[in-house]
């Protein structure tokens, strides 16, 4: 049986006391990643690779965002 429709990956819960949803973007390429950053080591989980508008509002509306930060 074939899939023709994109599987979606389980929503992970995340503490907003201990992680915070970010944009991780590349200067050089352009390159969006959203994820989670832990706020005491700084250590970034990747969630999903961001290709247009169309991810990034996903991404906030499994994760209950209004706003992202992005760093570089």
């Amino acid at each position: 049986m074939f899939h023709f429709f994109k599987k979606s990956a389980p929503v992970q819960k995340y503490d907003p006391e201990r992680e915070k949803p970010v944009i991780r973007a590349s200067i050089c390429t352009g390159e969006k990643v959203a994820g989670l950053k832990d706020v005491k080591t700084g250590a970034f989980h990747e969630v999903m690779l961001i290709r247009d508008a169309k991810d990034l509002e996903e991404f906030k509306r499994e994760y209950g965002v209004d706003h992202l930060d992005t760093e570089y």
